[in-house]
């Protein structure tokens, strides 16, 4: 096909109904597009029939994970000229007819690919998720989701998180590096949950142990954490060992429905939230509650979306739950609030730190593309391609106000209601008696 660019910036503004906001590539070296702007580099035409198939997102993020379509420049400047296209622009087309879906421009669309190559629609990358059939959130369903998104290797996190091994918002002050920040937001957990020596904490969904570690070694605290992957309770038990925190420490593979050890005098859930699903939050609040003994603290870290006009029309991100976290689901902070509330925690404080979210990403993406080689080599080229995308997706996200993250400080009050914290509760200390 000569001057394939041409032809697939006029088929591109067709279906957009505005002009192209990026430059194209394509495979046959032809260039077209606004003059000075980045450049969408279409590798195969392989892809065209993945969009064709899959309009929107999910056939552009099969397209991207193959390495079928790269970026030439900044990715954070090209996903932000795509975003009134691939986010603003869905949110108010519920009432009117998709343009790919056009029975006129999909004619169209049809006569062009036939001449990019061989019909059939080319399977989904092996990175995509295989869904089981069934209900969400059991707990079989839940340990395969979990497995997809952490068992990817060891060495691929710490190339992207760095030492800290902290996976959720870092808590930025004045400067400081990535590192810094993790143990500033750790600090900053205990000192909510107000952890005094031999304290008992439960760390729901506990990673490479980073919370844990962090407990015990700087407030004496007796820490057990929960995760579903094998591979981050081996990671962690032997940073605990190598830390001699072993007494102090205990890790299990274990779902936190099943945690029966209560009652803890704090209980810490650090991005795990996100995991349980709209289904079982209620569950979730009550056996958090359940764990807890009367005055003691929960702090749930937890990503939230913005509320929709209307809630039936909500859509989870197709890449995201193809390729990202399976079966996850955000919900309005307003809602996981009221749930708190409906299983009897008493919510004392809500700190909104969406902005340090986004600062944390875009260092895991700098983490990323300086090891990218070792990064391909400690997972799959595909894998790699999927964590670049969603992370600068996520920060662009995050500084556009799509989506936030709280940390919800909640008790359990003790009978009569005393909930014992402070007058002014950002002082962050127990009150004495």
């Amino acid at each position: 096909m000569p001057d394939a660019a041409s032809r697939l910036t006029v088929l591109a503004e067709e279906l957009l109904g505005e002009p192209l906001p990026v430059r194209i590539r394509a495979w046959d070296g032809s260039e077209s597009g606004p003059p000075g702007a980045p450049v969408l580099v279409i590798r195969h035409r392989r892809a065209l029939r993945r969009v064709f198939w899959k309009p929107g997102e999910l056939g552009l993020a099969r397209a991207w994970v193959a390495g079928e379509i790269d970026i030439d420049g900044d990715l954070y400047e090209v996903l932000d000229r795509l975003a009134a296209l691939l986010w603003e622009r869905g949110a108010d087309a519920k009432d009117t007819v998709h343009p790919v879906r056009d029975p006129k421009v999909r004619a169209f669309a049809r006569g062009f690919l036939k001449a990019a190559g061989p019909w059939p629609p080319p399977a989904p990358p092996v990175e995509e998720v295989r869904r089981r059939a069934g209900p969400l959130h059991t707990k079989r369903r839940d340990r395969a989701a979990v497995s997809h998104h952490y068992d990817v290797g060891n060495d691929f996190y710490e190339l992207v998180l760095g030492p800290s091994m902290v996976y959720s918002c870092a808590y930025w002050e004045q400067g400081g590096t990535l590192e810094d920040a993790q143990r500033d937001k750790l600090d900053l957990v205990c000192r909510k949950l107000g952890l005094t020596r031999g304290d008992r904490l439960l760390d729901v969904g506990c990673g490479w142990g980073s919370m844990a570690i962090h407990a015990a070694r700087e407030y004496g605290a007796q820490v057990t954490g929960v995760t579903l992957s094998a591979e981050q309770a081996a990671y962690a038990r032997k940073r605990i060992a190598e830390e001699g925190l072993t007494d102090r420490i205990e890790i299990r593979v274990q779902d936190y429905r099943d945690v029966r050890d209560g009652p803890y005098d704090a209980i810490s859930s650090i991005g795990m939230a996100e995991h349980v699903g709209t289904v079982r939050f209620r569950e979730y609040a009550d056996a958090l509650h359940a764990l807890l003994r009367p005055g003691g603290r929960l702090l749930n870290h937890q990503i939230a979306r913005r509320p929709e006009k209307d809630e039936t029309a909500y859509r989870i991100d197709e890449f995201i739950d193809a390729y990202v976290f399976p079966d996850g689901e955000l919900a309005p902070v307003g809602r996981t609030v009221a749930t708190l509330e409906e299983a009897g925690f008493e919510a004392r404080d809500v700190e909104a730190i969406r902005d340090h979210y986004a600062l944390t990403l875009r260092r895991w993406v700098t983490n990323l593309e300086r090891h990218w080689d070792a990064a391909v080599r400690a997972t799959s080229p595909g894998r790699a391609r999927v964590w670049r995308l969603y992370m600068a997706a996520s920060a662009l996200s995050f500084e556009r106000n799509r989506i936030g993250v709280n940390q919800i400080l909640a008790v359990r009050p003790e009978k009569g209601g005393s909930a014992r914290m402070p007058l002014r509760v950002r002082d962050w200390r127990t009150t004495e008696g």
